[in-house]
């Protein structure tokens, strides 16, 4: 029999506005115990955003019609106060607080505020919280990052600390918005497990995707939400969950690498047989933890290079340290092409078009998606001054190569993760970089948009732009991926020419 201390959830005729667009439309859904969901949508869908109303973190526009009712242990609620404590979300912006906010708490500490439903750490946990806080450590792999700052995790890894806090949280319904996302196949299968376990107590919990192959086995029911409505839910098949695993993915029909020249000004000659970037003994440390460990590779002009490896094998670093964030230490050197002693690192990151995670939380929100990519102009996060009537024309033409014209003048707070994500590719494709480096791109990009973006990337290595991307997922290969770099633990195990794809079955 189900548990009194299980949330149900009804919502009827509920609606969202959010910067002055409407979100959700006239939402009509009922959770009930022990019912297992996956919530399908595209990005901008409003997936995240109707996770975040169940959780009561938004709140709905006021209407007579509107009905959002909760029950929990034989009480009922027509608002989420009295009963949020037992709700847990889980999603990549709750993850992005910690890198905006700077919280870098020990990871015993971050699972620890799952005990106490707190933000941040409050009081120092005791004997008892320190033992049940090791023990969902130990149940997702993770044990021995226990004394680690969160902040230099990586983001798979930081996914599955932010797990452990959830269950540590004893929910009475679990809300996980893309939770596998980030996640190597080991970690991915740790995951699953945890969501097995849970299902076997019979906890309700709500999962959002973009992946059929995400479809825990355990789900009951599916929902669909398309432009800001449920167009369906019901109970999840046999017969549908073989539909929608059946289905081709985008990226397995042959793709061309669509070949756009740039204009002669754009193209860029190479003024040397120098390296674009030179590695020889690196080592970077952060908080007195080697990440990267007597790294050396070339990156020559015109290379697509893929890096590829565990959660916590150094590969954000790695992009980190390239664009210039992180130092390499002094027993070992990192050299880009065109930079040297007194000419400040700015000059080299106008030549880099960047997408990673720590990109996506750092420009204010206040700011439109417009003023972001225009940002590119000066390499930097935010504005100093207005964009010029022509940054703005060429910003808005960047967008629109990305298919996100009409985003141009949202505000970034107004956006789905998603979205955002597009903002970014627009951003560093603008300058017709020399070289693009790509931390896990496709991260929370539905089929279709990420197709998309995969094609736009080829068209630039086309074009002769050097790439470097990090990815766990062997289809997320640029087709014209000339090198790759394996690494383990901050070492290389393989740098080098592309090797065949039957070396990698079995990293899969």
């Amino acid at each position: 029999m189900p548990s009194s201390r299980q949330v149900a959830v009804q919502l009827a005729h509920v609606g969202l506005r959010l910067g002055g667009r409407r979100v959700l439309h006239d939402i009509g859904w009922r959770i009930e115990p022990s019912q297992r969901w996956v919530l399908l949508g595209a990005n901008g869908a409003g997936k995240t955003l109707l996770l975040k109303l169940l959780a009561g973190d938004v709140w709905p526009t006021p209407s007579p019609r509107a009905l959002r009712r909760y029950s929990y242990d034989g009480h009922r609620f027509d608002e989420p106060y009295g009963v949020k404590e037992h709700i847990a979300y889980l999603g990549a912006e709750r993850q992005d607080r910690y890198q905006h906010y700077e919280w870098n708490h020990r990871v015993r500490a971050v699972v620890g505020t799952g005990l106490y439903r707190s933000d941040i750490p409050l009081d120092r946990l005791t004997a008892a919280d320190r033992e049940r806080v090791m023990r969902l450590l130990k149940s997702l792999g993770i044990e021995q990052l226990a004394s680690r700052r969160f902040l230099q995790l990586s983001y798979g890894q930081r996914r599955l600390v932010l797990l452990a806090r959830a269950l540590a949280w004893r929910p009475g319904l679990l809300l996980m918005d893309e939770l596998l996302n980030g996640l190597d196949q080991d970690n991915r299968l740790l995951a699953l497990e945890v969501i097995h376990r849970i299902s076997r107590r019979k906890l309700p919990w709500v999962l959002t995707t973009h992946r059929a192959a995400d479809i825990p086995p355990e789900a009951t029911h599916l929902a669909v939400i398309d432009n800001g409505r449920i167009v369906s839910a019901g109970r999840l098949t046999a017969a549908s969950r073989r539909r929608l695993q059946a289905a081709p993915p985008a990226r397995a029909r042959k793709r061309r690498a669509t070949r756009v020249p740039l204009p002669r000004a754009a193209r860029r000659t190479p003024a040397s047989d120098e390296p674009l970037l030179s590695l020889r003994n690196a080592w970077v440390w952060l908080d007195g933890t080697a990440v990267l460990r007597r790294l050396s590779f070339d990156v020559e002009a015109h290379q697509c290079w893929v890096v590829h490896g565990p959660n916590g094998s150094g590969k954000s670093t790695l992009i980190r340290a390239l664009y210039g964030d992180l130092g390499v230490a002094s027993q070992g050197h990192l050299r880009r092409r065109g930079i040297e002693a007194g000419i400040p690192i700015s000059d080299f990151k106008r030549r880099v078009g960047l997408v990673a995670p720590e990109l996506q939380t750092t420009h204010p929100l206040y700011l439109t998606a417009g003023d972001v990519v225009a940002s590119a102009f000066h390499s930097s996060i935010g504005l100093d001054d207005p964009p010029t009537p022509a940054q703005r024309g060429k910003a808005r033409a960047a967008l629109a190569a990305v298919g996100a014209a009409a985003l141009a003048p949202r505000k970034l707070r107004t956006l789905s993760y998603g979205q955002t994500r597009r903002v970014l590719f627009a951003r560093a494709l603008l300058m017709r970089p020399d070289i693009l480096l790509l931390d896990e791109p496709y991260t929370g990009l539905d089929m279709i948009t990420r197709h998309k973006l995969q094609q736009r990337i080829d068209a630039a290595i086309a074009a002769g732009t050097t790439v470097v991307l990090a990815t766990h997922h062997r289809d997320e290969w640029p087709s014209a991926t000339t090198h790759e770099l394996q690494l383990r633990e901050g070492a290389a195990l393989y740098g080098g020419p592309r090797r065949p794809q039957a070396a990698h079955r079995s990293q899969r």
